[in-house]
């Protein structure tokens, strides 16, 4: 597995190389002046010329591509025109919220989707097959803002369960710290639900067909164990796929949540970064995205080795 690991490793170099040519010539090349929006309205054309050549961006293209690179080779990256200060700075201040929120949704996900997604397969053809396929239909089709200010129009203006905003650190105490996550990661978890589910049943489903699962059940082995030592464990690589996709999908695709629960993570931070077209930092998080979603692409595959002993790297 070592020299598979190094290669894959190595691979990633080409590929965030791609995206950091990818997104650096997108924002270049999209309408929008940075120094523009940074001298405001009554800024004149030579103060907005001076703002321009301070960050830089009178200097041709491949210069500003070189620099950019070599500063992230060595550490740095860069000063945000918006909030003047390094990124490096903004992303360790805004990643405890961003991660948090996908661990807790990862697991509201897992802990819902999978039970329900194997019932579905045990029962199929039901009226409990039916319904979770019902649901499947419905979490791909809700979006995620109408889910969320639904989820707190109920719990927190209605009920007063929960916060209707905010986060609290979690070294401010855990309890805090789940409290004003529930309702978010609930409202990030249905889509993910529905999906993981559906694959789930499909998944099992194929597997309760084979000879095996027929042999344990003639074994006198309960339905419990055949579901969850046979059937489950023999369909866990695909699901175990979808799930890893889909907490790299929430770590880089909080923005939405993020935004209507006014959770200062990573996406409230993208979300700012581009309205005032903030060069450095967008640069800095979609690479940082990027580089989370390839870890998470390798994490899956060596995770196969573990699932199913007959494949090897």
């Amino acid at each position: 597995m070592g020299p598979y690991l190094l290669k894959r490793l190595l691979a990633t170099i080409p590929v965030m190389l791609v995206v950091a040519v990818f997104i650096f010539l997108l924002l270049r090349l999209t309408p929008g002046d940075p120094a523009a929006m940074i001298g405001g309205d009554y800024a004149t054309e030579a103060q907005i010329d001076e703002i321009r050549q301070t960050l830089g961006l009178n200097e041709p293209l491949l210069t500003q591509f070189v620099i950019w690179i070599g500063n992230i080779l060595q550490g740095d990256l860069g000063e945000s025109f918006f909030f003047k200060k390094q990124v490096s700075e903004l992303i360790v201040a805004r990643i405890e919220p961003t991660l948090s929120l996908s661990l807790v949704t990862i697991i509201f996900t897992v802990a819902i989707a999978v039970p329900i997604g194997v019932l579905a397969a045990y029962r199929h053809g039901s009226w409990i097959d039916r319904i979770v396929m019902g649901f499947s239909v419905l979490g791909f089709s809700v979006p995620v803002f109408v889910i969320g200010f639904g989820l707190i129009y109920v719990f927190s203006l209605q009920l007063s369960w929960f916060p209707v905003q905010g986060y609290n650190r979690i070294g401010n105490g855990v309890t805090p710290w789940i409290h004003n996550l529930i309702l978010p990661a609930l409202a990030l978890s249905v889509i993910f639900v529905a999906f993981i589910a559906r694959m789930t049943r499909t998944s099992v489903l194929e597997v309760l067909g084979e000879d095996y699962i027929r042999t344990a059940r003639a074994k006198g082995q309960t339905e419990t164990k055949v579901l969850m030592r046979h059937a489950l464990r023999n369909a866990a690589v695909p699901i175990v796929t979808v799930i890893g996709f889909a907490f790299a999908i929430l770590v880089g695709g909080v923005v939405v949540t993020e935004s209507v629960f006014n959770i200062p993570g990573l996406g409230l931070l993208t979300v700012d970064a581009v309205l005032n077209r903030d060069f450095p930092t967008i640069q800095a998080v979609v690479l940082l995205f990027s580089l989370v979603y390839v870890m998470i692409n390798l994490a899956i595959d060596l995770s196969y080795t573990l699932l199913d002993p007959r494949i090897r790297y």
